[in-house]
């Protein structure tokens, strides 16, 4: 993984709800996947804007 693709990653996870921070570590499994699916398609857009030239 590129430095470049490392730093987008970090700075989608520094802009995470805290809802997203505190779900990832829920014991509820429907409130962590919720999370886990929020942070991926986060990361997922960010990646995709950065493809594209936007980020």
């Amino acid at each position: 993984m590129t430095q470049e693709l490392t730093d987008a990653i970090l700075r989608v996870v520094e802009r995470a709800p805290q809802w997203v921070r505190r779900d990832l570590d829920a014991k509820d499994p429907v409130a962590r996947v919720r999370a886990e699916e929020t942070l991926a398609a986060m990361i997922a857009d960010t990646l995709n804007q950065q493809a594209d030239g936007e980020a």
